[in-house]
């Protein structure tokens, strides 16, 4: 089933130096971008990421400090990706928590305007877990009918996703709708305010806290109780959008 569309929809895969969204840097960004009028766009990007590739990272994407040392930085293609993302739906494989969060974060370091909470998010592998629970070469299988070749390459994976999701389409026809915000909503488990879920909505927009020994109590009520708690999350190993959206929380609250 071909895709309905109303604006672009861009289908992105990452490789990267290791699996931290804080920590870790893009060192391969492929993109697909499809247009409304079914035309499509495809790149790949390799990138320097200024830092060792994990050997674990490399033995599964087979590439190696050595074969990015000479290529652009992100910082060097910030501005380019920005624009290729303007405007669009986005769509992935894993992506709303790992791509999208780790993508953003090298968006905030490379000091690029870009927000990409205004967009909308398809991931592929929450309907996929939704419905069958399986990996993406699996995934690729049991709904293409195909082996994925060159799996791990951002690029395959990236077309594999585009592939698997029109196969979605098809074969749950009856359940889901071929409408991007309803794909979006449906390949959402949280409501997340960040992109590494560590904040989220409740049903009447309420920040909550997702994690450790405030998990389910209010933000702005564990900062007026412990404003020590800004400063841990300040001072660790957070992401910068976990702490830019702690910030803005404190802010809106007047909490001092």
């Amino acid at each position: 089933m071909e895709l309905n569309l109303k604006k672009p929809l861009v289908f992105f895969d990452l490789e990267t130096t290791g699996l931290d969204i804080a920590s870790d840097r893009i060192i391969e960004l492929s993109y697909l971008k499809v247009n409304p009028n079914g035309s499509e766009e495809c790149k790949t990007f390799r990138l320097n990421p200024e830092k060792h590739i994990s050997e674990e990272a490399s033995e599964i994407t087979g590439i190696k400090d050595e074969d990015v040392k000479d290529c652009p930085t992100f910082k060097d293609v910030a501005k380019t990706l920005a624009k290729v993302f303007e405007g669009c739906d986005i769509a992935g494989y894993n992506s709303n928590r790992f791509d999208i969060p780790l993508l953003a974060e090298e968006f905030i370091r490379a000091e690029t305007d870009i927000d990409l909470k205004r967009h909308k998010f398809i991931d592929v592998q929450t309907i996929f877990h939704k419905m069958e629970q399986r990996t993406l070469p699996a995934a690729y299988r049991f709904y293409c009918n195909k082996e994925l070749v060159d799996a791990h390459s951002a690029e395959a994976d990236t077309k594999a996703t585009y592939e698997v999701l029109k196969a979605q389409l098809d074969k749950y026809s009856d359940s889901l709708k071929n409408d991007v915000a309803f794909l979006s909503e449906f390949s959402s488990f949280n409501k997340n305010i960040d992109f590494a879920g560590r904040f989220v909505y409740d049903d009447n927009g309420v920040e909550y806290i997702n994690f450790g020994k405030y998990k389910g109590q209010k933000v702005a009520d564990v900062l007026r109780k412990d404003i020590g708690y800004y400063g841990w999350i300040m001072d660790s190993n957070f992401t910068l959008d976990t702490k830019r959206t702690l910030t803005m929380i404190k802010l809106k609250n007047n909490i001092r």
